[in-house]
């Protein structure tokens, strides 16, 4: 079982992002406060797990947390400010909507940008050592998926309700057979 938070003297936040390396579409982040008793067998990294127990999660993390939020950020808006930036700014929109506020927020990763003044912790490979942080990853991929299941019923040709965006090789064969759509990142090497 995972620790579930980095630190227990303030309200902890976990954060995650999901995306960042797709030629199309959004990049999603979670934010997750979980109650310090807080377990589960199957949490970890939502790369490590499957498809079926992300989902299984999923609903026990949204009736469980203290506080859980999702923000988005377009494939439009990462190309005005680029996909880092754009993960930190979906990380952002999402600690936004936390009802409680977190008091320090515990990142998947080596970077981030301060938001306001919370104090925070980048942790790399966080998502597989902290709970908190694992859950926020579990809703970032599972709500990131879903909205690419959709966009599939529009956009058939390039496989996103397999693929889910990221550069597959049957994805860049559809991006050089019909060229890009909308929801394609343009300054991203198809």
């Amino acid at each position: 079982m995972l620790p579930i938070h980095f630190q227990n003297e303030l309200r902890e936040a976990g954060c995650d992002e999901c995306g960042r390396g797709c030629l199309a579409g959004p990049v999603y982040a979670a934010a997750v406060i979980l109650p310090s008793d807080f377990s589960h067998p199957l949490l970890r990294d939502s790369k490590r797990m499957t498809e079926a127990h992300r989902y299984e999660l999923r609903p026990v993390i949204e009736r469980e947390a203290v506080a859980w939020a999702v923000g988005i950020v377009s494939a439009r808006e990462i190309e005005e400010i680029n996909i880092l930036k754009a993960s930190f700014l979906a990380m952002h929109r999402a600690l936004d909507q936390l009802k409680p506020a977190a008091q320090f927020i515990a990142v998947d990763g080596n970077r981030f940008t301060a938001y306001d003044l919370v104090p925070h912790r980048c942790i790399v490979k966080g998502d597989d050592k902290y709970a908190n942080i694992a859950a926020a990853s579990v809703l970032a991929k599972t709500y990131r998926d879903d909205y690419m299941k959709q966009l599939h019923a529009e956009f058939p040709d390039y496989g996103w309700a397999t693929n889910k965006g990221y550069p597959t090789a049957q994805h860049r064969a559809a991006v050089q057979r019909i060229g890009p759509c909308e929801h394609h990142r343009r300054t991203f090497r198809m």
